[in-house]
């Protein structure tokens, strides 16, 4: 390929609603265009590198035994209503109307198409294992879209679906795919952990993130040096870092803390340790009938020591709370506990309320709560004494560094990492609420277990570049990159002999399957290096008049700090090792 027949569009400055530094350099080195907000045009540049993603996805996908097909954008709201999920799913889920008023939505995934695929194509148990896949546009309406396409509201994914007999064969599907999702983020170059997840809006029983690593990072992945467990913020266990409750050793003591509100303010006026004391929440149930109307509600507190932080998604899972919460109203709070938020604690209730304790906190003795009177707290707490055991003990905190590892083989450490890839095992969450059945060896209908896979295509690129950048723009694996060698002729539009040797190389890699691009433009050294820098092609090749006289050219890496100096004859066979 030569520039002058390609499309090529930098900048030198940043649009300046580009916050993250993927979205930044993406704009500058013309990949993408902004359309509207989270909508963006791929360029042919930032094209390049999505197929080079679409097309290593495709390849270990085959290999792994799926088998593509194509689900449509637009789908009838009906399969979604058939799972629920047409309300569920919230004001993300993009709903239209066609001109006879019946309901489409603007798909996010492709659960509910594909198990209606599946209910009518695979009839028996001979038709089973199977799994089908697409890449395809996605549309989710986010509330803010921002980090260009590492938030953005449309998208390209690609998802797969696995289909089985039973859990057991169901669960070697999600090995396999498990496998080749290690193998797709292997060759895309990108350094990686898989991780185990909760399996949030998607559903299902057993999941796991692939996450790129990268300081910019919004997930806090949790893992252990000495061993293989690893788990996102949201599933990683917290161990009680009080193994066994003390006795009680001072008295129950009301103690002024005037202006002080927080477990930090607290600790420094009192002068103790962060960890002595007891954060509250509160959380409320309702209970609703068939119209939707609240019939009753239930008020909760929630207990976490005072340096820790309370875990939504855990909490989402006790007894109880399952079924949703909402976080409680200033009136709920004041009418069960006679106090604003702020000075909340567990004694001296106006109602009585639902109490979970965190693990540490139900082993902690003479802690520090709120008194439920404005500045005031209650010091010397202890359970039993003075007030009863909680009425649940759970996990519903976040991990910190240094916490012991849930396989007790150390202790637990922090990287941050971006989502890029999913695998749940869904059970048969979709196939019974859509009546997927097949038909055993004995005749009778058995609803099929179900994987789903998925992986952010467009999510990649950008995951890429907030992992490999420098000063001067983007840094790609080899994989990824639009071109793997540009040539950047000195002169080429002056000099017959720099001309010549530019595009005979040209010809040479090009011949040999090489991405290569020859900036033919005629422009100036410093402006050319800059903006193949800036795109971040792995490798190039200068070549100039000066050069040729001593049967020489320039060869250099993207993370090279200085040229390599390689002979006229010669560098054909060096870029060949190199790429290799």
């Amino acid at each position: 390929m030569k520039a002058s027949q390609f499309f090529i569009s930098t900048l030198k400055e940043a649009p300046a609603d580009a916050e993250v530094v993927s979205h930044k350099l993406m704009m500058r080195a013309g990949l993408i265009k902004r359309l509207g907000a989270g909508i963006y045009n791929y360029m042919p540049m930032g094209l390049r590198v999505i197929r080079k993603v679409e097309n290593i996805i495709r390849e270990e996908m085959n290999r792994a035994g799926a088998v593509e097909l194509l689900m449509p954008v637009v789908q009838p709201a009906e399969l979604w209503q058939e799972t629920g999920r047409f309300e569920k799913m919230g004001p993300e889920l993009l709903r239209v109307k066609d001109r006879h008023e019946r309901d489409f939505i603007i798909q996010p995934t492709s659960e509910e198409v594909i198990t209606d695929i599946a209910r009518q194509e695979l009839r028996s148990y001979r038709s089973l294992p199977k799994n089908f896949y697409h890449i395809q546009t996605k549309f989710r309406d986010e509330r803010r879209p921002r980090f260009g396409l590492m938030r953005g509201r449309e998208f390209t994914m690609k998802d797969a679906y696995s289909f089985d007999r039973d859990e057991a064969s169901a669960g070697k599907s999600y090995e396999q795919m498990y496998a080749a999702y290690q193998r797709i983020f292997e060759r895309l170059g990108l350094t990686y952990r898989a991780v185990a997840a909760d399996t949030g809006a998607i559903g299902g029983d057993r999941s796991h993130e692939f996450q790129v690593i990268a300081d910019t990072g919004e997930d806090a992945l949790i893992y252990c040096p000495n061993s293989d467990y690893a788990a996102n913020i949201e599933l990683a266990e917290a161990l009680p870092l009080i193994t066994t409750r003390g006795a009680a050793t001072k008295p129950l003591t009301k103690t002024p803390t005037p202006g002080k509100s927080t477990c930090e303010d607290v600790a420094a006026l009192l002068g103790v340790p962060l960890q002595t004391t007891v954060k509250s929440l509160v959380l409320a149930t309702d209970e609703k009938n068939e119209a939707g109307d609240v019939l009753k509600s239930t008020v909760w507190l929630l207990l976490v020591r005072g340096d820790h932080q309370l875990n939504e998604v855990k909490a989402g899972k006790v007894p109880g709370l399952k079924d949703g919460y909402r976080f409680a109203t200033v009136a709920e709070i004041e009418d069960h506990f006679g106090c604003k938020p702020g000075y909340l604690g567990p004694i001296g209730l106006k109602k009585p309320v639902k109490i979970v304790a965190d693990r540490t906190v139900a082993n902690m003795s003479d802690f520090i709560c709120g008194a439920n009177e404005i500045d005031f707290h209650i010091t010397g707490v202890n359970w039993g004494r003075d007030l009863p055991e909680p009425d649940v003990v759970a996990d519903i905190r976040n991990v910190v560094e240094g916490d012991p590892s849930p396989d007790g083989k150390g202790t637990l450490a922090i990287q941050r990492g971006i989502e890029v890839g999913h695998v749940f095992f869904l059970g048969t969450k979709y196939s019974k609420a859509m009546n997927a059945t097949y038909l055993d060896e004995t005749g009778k209908p058995q609803l099929m277990q179900m994987g789903c896979y998925g992986i952010g295509v467009t999510r990649i690129v950008g995951a890429a570049i907030e992992q490999g950048h420098d000063e001067r723009g983007i840094i790609w694996p080899d994989a990824l990159a639009p071109f793997r060698v540009v040539i950047c002729p000195i002169g080429y539009d002056r000099s017959a002999e720099v001309q010549t040797a530019a595009d005979q190389l040209h010809d040479q890699l090009q011949a040999q399957g090489v991405d290569v691009m020859l900036d033919n433009r005629g422009e100036r050294p410093g402006a050319m290096f800059a903006d193949w820098e800036l795109i971040g092609v792995p490798h190039r090749v200068v070549i100039s008049d000066r050069g040729l006289k001593e049967g020489k050219v320039e060869y250099q890496g993207r993370r090279d700090a200085q040229a390599t100096s390689v002979g006229v004859g010669e560098i054909g066979a060096f870029l060949t090792s190199k790429l290799a």
